[in-house]
């Protein structure tokens, strides 16, 4: 990795710069067909919360009623004190998969299932995938939430899941960012499969040309090699 690429994190801390191309993204800018919350506190508390840290949310959703959602970089648990009030300040609702053993607590179960976690039994092989894929093929509205690098700390590549959850279940790939240095959550064009993951990948990396992450010593080389091509 470039020293250049790693020199700009030293600003990430002190000062955004503000993407002068993306627009904000708001609540009233989610189509109908977007997946949502349905709250009127949680947004007025999400977008406050936002202010406060110096986050916004910027770019566009397509008015799609599926997607998976790619939470990248992910190289801090910290992203999730920012994420969230993201999510909740647009009102988007994104599930991700949790252990169904959590669920067996019936007050934790209702908060989970608040909080949009979808209880996965991951004991059999081949069980996690196929469960996704039919939670799609019910019909109902689902933004499915994955970070394909699989961990906080550096990866030497993306695991595959999320693109044959995608393909298998016939729904677009949403990109997501957590950009430091913008201080940014940004929402990306969306990433139809072909069925060619060695096509379809370069696609997604390319999105996240200049973004910066918490840690970017940790960032997955997938992302580190795209800002390589960048410099």
């Amino acid at each position: 990795m470039t020293s250049k690429f790693f020199n700009r994190s030293k600003t990430v801390a002190s000062q955004a710069v503000r993407s002068k191309i993306l627009p904000k993204l708001g609540k009233k800018d989610l189509g109908d067909l977007i997946p949502k919350r349905g709250g009127t506190v949680t947004p007025v508390i999400g977008a406050r919360l936002l202010k406060i840290l110096g986050w916004r949310t910027v770019g566009d959703i397509s008015n799609v009623s599926q997607a998976v959602v790619l939470a990248l970089p992910h190289t801090s648990y910290l992203d999730g004190l920012y994420a969230l009030p993201g999510l909740f300040a647009i009102d988007l609702k994104v599930s991700i998969m949790g252990k169904h053993t959590l669920f067996k607590i019936p007050v934790l179960a209702q908060i989970l299932l608040w909080l949009g976690i979808i209880p996965i039994n991951r004991g059999n092989k081949g069980s996690v995938l196929q469960a996704s894929i039919d939670k799609f093929k019910t019909g109902e509205p689902l933004f499915l939430g994955l970070s394909p690098e699989g961990t906080r700390q550096y990866t030497k590549d993306w695991k595959s899941g999320f693109y044959y959850l995608a393909v298998g279940a016939g729904v677009p790939i949403l990109p997501v960012a957590l950009d430091y240095n913008t201080k940014e959550i940004r929402f990306m064009p969306l990433v139809y499969p072909t069925g060619d993951i060695e096509a379809d990948l370069p696609k997604i990396y390319a999105q996240y040309q200049g973004v910066i992450p918490r840690h970017p010593k940790r960032l997955s080389q997938p992302l580190q090699d795209v800002n390589k091509a960048e410099d």
